[in-house]
């Protein structure tokens, strides 16, 4: 067995990892709006999140080629896959200080500021107009979407049920919230988990394991098994901050969330192949939906910590990744 086929497989490991990281930091999106309002309990909103995830990778890799294809142009051999592996540190290392301190910032621009950082490390070319328009447009778009059709979405339900007994209507809204928390998670996991099989293909790729980008079958489900494992080990620091921290919901304002935000993920993965973040997209539909009651109802200085959070996360992963290849580059040459 040789080196870089050594080296592939450690790829392979460290791509796995970061997709576990993945589900345990963003299982919040799915479930903390549930799990806030009573609707679900934390273990039964995690499994219900952790099969859906994986149901929703299993779908489709429209998501996947272009993360794998339209982000960098990785160079073939050992250079490329040096490249990936600095590109996985960075994202991983950025997960987990934002984990830490329960900020929900965003894997995949985590993940995708990890291939920039690596890429200009090695001097090797970026897909500019593409990360404008599959990564930069739609980072600026979702977010002001989900914030409006959450505003919008929980105008429409006040009004429909402006007559109905309010504890009648409640109850009725926790049951309905177990069919959202399921579709949040199957936007997950058709959002994030073809992040993961794209990194995992381009590596295959750059070491000339397979001729074309079609993402493996065997990848599918190890990178969707990888991200429910994840999920179920649960994300309680994210949770608190996305289910109580910025507005208290009601069990209709969670329906409402919740609803908005796996439609957007849903549409962008299916429609627009898209790697957009689902943790951008979920905490501006809570946003959008606390704003009907007033303004003052949302706590913007949370909100503000977690937009800076979305900020640097591009950057921030970036260098990681950058200072990752320096080193592995100098350690393997």
């Amino acid at each position: 067995m040789d080196a870089a086929f050594l080296a592939l497989i450690a790829i392979v490991l460290v791509a796995l990892a970061f997709d576990y990281t993945n589900g345990f930091h963003d299982a919040a999106n799915a479930i903390a709006v549930a799990v806030s309002t009573k609707a679900l309990t934390p273990r039964v909103a995690l499994a219900l999140a952790a099969v859906m995830n994986l149901v929703g990778a299993l779908i489709s890799t429209s998501v996947a080629k272009t993360v794998g294809e339209g982000i960098i142009d990785a160079p073939q051999g050992s250079d490329g896959l040096q490249l990936v592996f600095a590109a996985l540190i960075g994202a991983i290392t950025w997960n987990l200080i934002t984990w830490y301190f329960g900020l929900p910032s965003s894997s995949s621009h985590a993940l995708i500021g990890g291939l920039v950082g690596a890429a200009l490390a090695a001097s090797h070319s970026v897909q500019w107009q593409g990360i404008l328009d599959k990564v930069v447009i739609p980072m600026v778009l979702s977010p002001l979407v989900g914030f409006g059709l959450g505003y919008l979405f929980m105008l429409a339900i006040l009004w429909t049920f402006r007559s109905t007994n309010v504890s009648k209507a409640n109850r009725g809204f926790r049951y309905a919230q177990i069919v959202s928390s399921g579709t949040m998670a199957l936007g997950h996991g058709m959002q994030d988990a073809q992040k993961t099989m794209g990194i995992i293909t381009l590596a295959l790729f750059t070491a000339g394991e397979i001729d074309t980008f079609e993402v493996p079958l065997w990848v599918v489900f190890a990178a969707a098994l990888a991200i429910s494992a994840g999920t179920y080990a649960g994300g309680f620091r994210i949770m608190r901050t996305l289910g109580r921290r910025i507005i208290q919901l009601t069990p209709a304002g969670g329906f409402s969330a919740q609803t908005v935000a796996s439609s957007v993920m849903i549409t962008t993965a299916t429609v627009f192949a898209v790697p957009v973040s689902t943790t951008h997209i979920t905490t501006t539909s809570i946003m959008g939906v606390g704003a009907t009651r007033r303004l003052s109802a949302v706590r913007w200085g949370v909100a503000g910590n977690i937009v800076i959070a979305w900020v640097v996360t591009l950057p921030a992963a970036g260098a990681v990744a950058a200072v990752a290849y320096f080193l592995t580059h100098a350690v393997v040459g």
